[in-house]
C-alpha cells in the first residue's frame, strides 16, 4: 500500500469576490433599509423629489438587501461548500466569473432603474424585462457551475447542504421565468402576461416562494454546513436532514395564496395556501431542531465564539419566524394582521435574525480560510456585532409587532352606527412612535455591519497572498 498525494486548486477567487460584495452591498442595503424607515418618523427626509420618495427607494432597498447582499451570500457560500463537499473545482472558472459580474450588473441597473421608476410593480419581481432577462441567463449559468460541479465530485455522496443549494437553484429558475412572463412595450415598459386574479396568483406563487427557496431553503443549505462546521461537531441526524429536505421542498411552494387571503382569488385556493403554511411548521421546526441539537456536547462553545453564536441565534429567529407565518396564514389572525406593521416586522424577524445572521456567520467563517489566516483580525469587533445585531433585530420586530397589532384593531373598531371609530391618519400618529424604535433597531444592524466591513479589511489587508493560494489547496489522499 502506498499513498499519492495530488493537491487540487479550489476556485476561491470568485467566493472572495462574493463574500467582499455580501458585505458592500449588506451595508448600502441596510443604509438604506435606516433612511426610508426614517422617511417614516420625518417625512422631510423624502426631499420632495420623486427618485428620493419612499415608494421608489423601497423596493430598491428590499432588492439590495434580497438579491444583492443575500444574493451574493449564497452565490459565494454554494461556491465554497460545493467545492470543499465534493472534493473538486468549479467545472468553469470563466462561467463561475461571468456569474459574479452578471449578477453584480443585474444589481447597478436596479440601483440605476427603480429610483427612476421603471418597474414591473410586483413585489420582489420589480426589475423590467432587460434586467430580469439578464438575471435569467445569470441564473441559468449559476445552475450548469453548480450541477456541472457535482457531476464531476470526487466524492461519492451527495452532502445535504447541496441537495438545499440544488432546489433553491432549480426552483427559483422557475419562479422567475414564468412570473416573469410579459409584453414589453418599449425599453423599460411591460405588462404581465397574466391578468387580473390569475396574475396576483403566479405573483405570489413567486413572492412568497422567494421567501420559500431564495431566504430560507438556500439559506438552510448554508446552516447545514457552517453549523457542524464551526462548532466541531456532525450534523445532529442526517436522516431528519433528508426528511427535512424533501418535506419542505413539497410543501413550501403551495402556502403563496396566504398573502391573498380575503381578496378576489378562489376561497378554495386561500384556504388550501393556508392549510399548506400550517402544515409547513413541521418541517420548518424540524431543520432548526436539527441545527441546534448539532450544538450537543459544544454548547460552552457559545462562551467564547461570536461567530457560532450568530448562526445559533440565527437558528432561534428562523424557528420563531417559521411559527409566526403559518400562524398569521389562519385567515382569522390575517384579518387582523394583514395590511400592517405585524407583516413587516415578520418579515424582517426573517430577514434579519435568519438570513442576515447567517450569512454574517458564514462570511466570518470563510474570510479567514479563503485568505490563508488563522481568524479574523479581531473576535471583539466580532462579538459586539453581534450584540449590535441582536439589539438591532428584537428592537426592530417588537416595535412593529406593537405597532401591527394596534393598526389592525384600530382599522376594524367600528362605533355603534356602524361608521369607523378611528381616521387612518390616527392609526397613523399611532404609530409613530413604533416607526422611531424600529429606525433605531435598523440603525444597530447598519451599524454592525460597519464593523464587519473594517474587520474584513483588517483580515483581508493582512493576508499574504502566497498563503492565500495555498489556501485553496486539497490533499487527496488516494491507497493503490
Amino acid at each position: 500500500m502506498s499513498t499519492a498525494i495530488s493537491p487540487t486548486a479550489y476556485n476561491y477567487k470568485v467566493v472572495r469576490q462574493f463574500a467582499i460584495m455580501t458585505v458592500v452591498w449588506g451595508i448600502l442595503g441596510m443604509g438604506l433599509g435606516v433612511f426610508i424607515a426614517s422617511q417614516l418618523v420625518w417625512p422631510q427626509l423624502n426631499l420632495d423629489l420623486p427618485w428620493t420618495s419612499f415608494g421608489r427607494l423601497r423596493p430598491l432597498h428590499t432588492n439590495l438587501v434580497i438579491f444583492a447582499f443575500g444574493g451574493c451570500a449564497l452565490f459565494g457560500t454554494s461556491y465554497y461548500v460545493v467545492q470543499r463537499t465534493c472534493q473538486t473545482r468549479l467545472i468553469s472558472d470563466s462561467m463561475a466569473a461571468f456569474t459574479f459580474w452578471g449578477w453584480q450588473a443585474v444589481i447597478v441597473g436596479a440601483l440605476i432603474t427603480l429610483p427612476m421608476g421603471f418597474t414591473t410593480t410586483k413585489e420582489y419581481a420589480e426589475l423590467e424585462w432587460p434586467l430580469a432577462i439578464l438575471l435569467a441567463i445569470v441564473w441559468v449559468t449559476y445552475a450548469l457551475v453548480f450541477f456541472g460541479t457535482i457531476v464531476k465530485r470526487k466524492t461519492k455522496h451527495i452532502y445535504v447542504g447541496n441537495w438545499f443549494y440544488g432546489a433553491f437553484i432549480v426552483v427559483t429558475t422557475m419562479l422567475h421565468i414564468v412570473n416573469h412572463i410579459s409584453l414589453p412595450v418599449s425599453l423599460f415598459k411591460s405588462y404581465s402576461a397574466y391578468a387580473g386574479a390569475t396574475d396576483a396568483m403566479i405573483q405570489w406563487w413567486y413572492g412568497h416562494n422567494a421567501v420559500g427557496f431564495f431566504l430560507t431553503t438556500g439559506f438552510l443549505g448554508m446552516m447545514y454546513y457552517f453549523v457542524p462546521k464551526q462548532a466541531e461537531r456532525p450534523i445532529y441526524s442526517y436522516r431528519l436532514s433528508i426528511v427535512h429536505f424533501w418535506a419542505l421542498i413539497t410543501l413550501y411552494i403551495w402556502a403563496g395564496p396566504h398573502h391573498l387571503h380575503y381578496t378576489a382569488l378562489p376561497d378554495w385556493a386561500q384556504s388550501l395556501g393556508m392549510v399548506m403554511s400550517i402544515i409547513l411548521l413541521a418541517p420548518s421546526w424540524g431543520g432548526m431542531i436539527n441545527g441546534m441539537m448539532t450544538l450537543s456536547g459544544a454548547w460552552h462553545k457559545l462562551r467564547t465564539d461570536p461567530i457560532l453564536r450568530f448562526l445559533v441565534v440565527s437558528l432561534a429567529f428562523y424557528g420563531m419566524s417559521t411559527f409566526e407565518g403559518p400562524m398569521m396564514a389562519i385567515k382569522t389572525v390575517n384579518s387582523l394582521s394583514h395590511y400592517t406593521d405585524w407583516t413587516i416586522g415578520h418579515v424582517h424577524a426573517g430577514a434579519l435574525g435568519w438570513v442576515a445572521m447567517i450569512s454574517i456567520g458564514a462570511v466570518y467563517h470563510m474570510i479567514p480560510k479563503l485568505y490563508g489566516r488563522q481568524q479574523m483580525h479581531s473576535v471583539g469587533l466580532i462579538n459586539a456585532h453581534f450584540w449590535l445585531a441582536t439589539i438591532g433585530t428584537v428592537l426592530y420586530i417588537a416595535s412593529m409587532w406593537v405597532n401591527g397589532i394596534t393598526q389592525g384593531l384600530m382599522w376594524r373598531a367600528i362605533n355603534d352606527d356602524g361608521t369607523l371609530t378611528y381616521s387612518f391618519v390616527e392609526a397613523l400618529q399611532a404609530s409613530h412612535p413604533g416607526f422611531i424604535v424600529r429606525a433605531l433597531g435598523g440603525a444597530f444592524f447598519a451599524s454592525g455591519m460597519l464593523l464587519m466591513a473594517y474587520n474584513v479589511y483588517r483580515t483581508v489587508r493582512a493576508a499574504n497572498p502566497v498563503e492565500a493560494e495555498e489556501a485553496t489547496k486539497i490533499v487527496v489522499v488516494g491507497a493503490h
